[in-house]
C-alpha cells in the first residue's frame, strides 16, 4: 500500500446519493462492494464507465484465466499496488496460480521456472510498463501461442489494470477484509514512495 490512510474515503451506505446507489447496487446484489468500487462511486458516472470496461476485459478476454492472472498481479507488482496485488493474488489462485507462482510473479519473466509461454506474457506486461509498447520480437513469440485477438487482450488486460493501480494508489484505497497484505507493498517496504497522506 502507497497510503496508510485513503486520500478519498469509501462512502458510507448512508451517504449515498440516488445515483451513487443505483451504481453501486449491480455491485451490491453480487456481493462485490470493495473499497475500490465505494470510492469510485464519488463520482457515479466514471464508476458505471469503468465497469462496463472492466467487465469486458475480466470476463470476455479469451485470455485463459490462469494466463490473464499472470499479466494482473504483474501489473499490480510493477505499480507498487498492495491492493491490486492482493486482490488478484486471491483471484490468481483460485485461477490455478501456486503460490510459488505468485512468487515467481515478483521476479517476472526472469524467473527460470516459467514456461516460454508465461515467459512471453510477463515479458510482455513488463515491455508495455516500461516502454508502453510490445516490442517486434515480444509481439511476434506470442503469435506462436497466442492468436491476434488474445494477444490484444494482452495490451486491453494490461492497460486497464495500470490505470486500476493509478487510481489504487493515489486515492489511498485501503484493502477490504477479504484480502491479505503483501509485507513486501507495505508502505515501510516501499521507502520513500509511501505516504501517510
Amino acid at each position: 500500500m502507497r497510503l496508510r490512510e485513503p486520500r478519498i474515503p469509501p462512502l458510507q451506505e448512508d451517504e449515498y446519493s440516488d445515483e451513487q446507489r443505483q451504481a453501486l447496487a449491480p455491485l451490491a446484489a453480487r456481493g462485490q462492494l470493495f473499497n475500490i468500487f465505494t470510492t469510485l462511486g464519488h463520482v457515479p458516472e466514471a464508476l458505471k464507465a469503468f465497469n462496463t470496461w472492466g467487465g469486458f476485459v475480466m470476463l470476455r478476454s479469451t485470455l485463459p484465466d490462469r494466463e490473464r492472472e499472470l499479466l494482473i498481479p504483474r501489473v499490480g507488482w510493477n505499480c507498487r499496488s498492495g491492493y491490486e496485488w492482493s486482490q488478484h493474488a486471491r483471484i490468481g489462485r483460485a485461477a490455478g496460480l501456486t503460490a510459488e507462482e505468485l512468487n515467481g510473479i515478483k521476479h517476472g519473466p526472469a524467473w527460470d521456472a516459467w514456461s516460454e509461454q508465461d515467459h512471453l506474457l510477463l515479458t510482455a506486461a513488463d515491455e508495455l510498463g516500461q516502454t508502453h509498447f510490445v516490442s517486434d520480437a515480444t509481439w511476434n513469440a506470442l503469435a506462436e501461442h497466442f492468436d491476434q485477438r488474445q494477444r490484444m487482450d494482452v495490451v486491453f488486460v494490461v492497460g486497464h489494470y495500470t490505470q486500476v493501480c493509478m487510481l489504487l494508489n493515489t486515492f489511498g484505497v485501503q484493502l477490504d477484509p477479504v484480502l491479505r497484505a503483501d509485507p513486501d507493498l507495505e508502505p515501510e517496504a516501499l521507502g520513500s514512495s509511501a505516504s501517510r497522506s
